[in-house]
């Protein structure tokens, strides 16, 4: 990673944190890096990985699979991406992506469903 990618990785990473500590969750931080055995971008969420993207070019499959790797690697309930939105600055607008199994699994989280 160059030292370009790696400056706009720590701020998208940073601006993801400052978002959750803004939004009910003070225990978010950033996390060090694990090589193979990482578990996200994101610590201070229990059961929750967060992968933080910001790459011109969107790879969702190769960012979900890395995300779901974090996931088993911190035996995490779930595991998002938070991709920047190209033009917008505040995590508020920019995406998350999961896979659908855990779309679903929250819906039953919160009582849609009968699951």
């Amino acid at each position: 990673m160059t030292n370009r990618s790696r400056t706009k990785g720590t701020s998208a990473e940073t601006a993801v944190v400052d978002f959750y500590r803004a939004n009910g969750h003070p225990h978010a931080e950033r996390r060090a890096f694990h090589g193979a055995q990482d578990r996200g971008d994101v610590a201070g969420i229990v059961g929750v990985v967060t992968e933080v993207k910001n790459c011109d070019r969107l790879t969702l499959a190769e960012w979900i699979d890395e995300a779901l790797t974090e996931q088993g690697n911190d035996r995490a309930d779930l595991a998002v991406v938070f991709h920047k939105r190209r033009g917008r600055t505040n995590p508020a607008d920019w995406y998350v992506t999961m896979t659908g199994a855990q779309w679903a699994h929250i819906l039953n989280q919160l009582g849609y469903g009968n699951g």
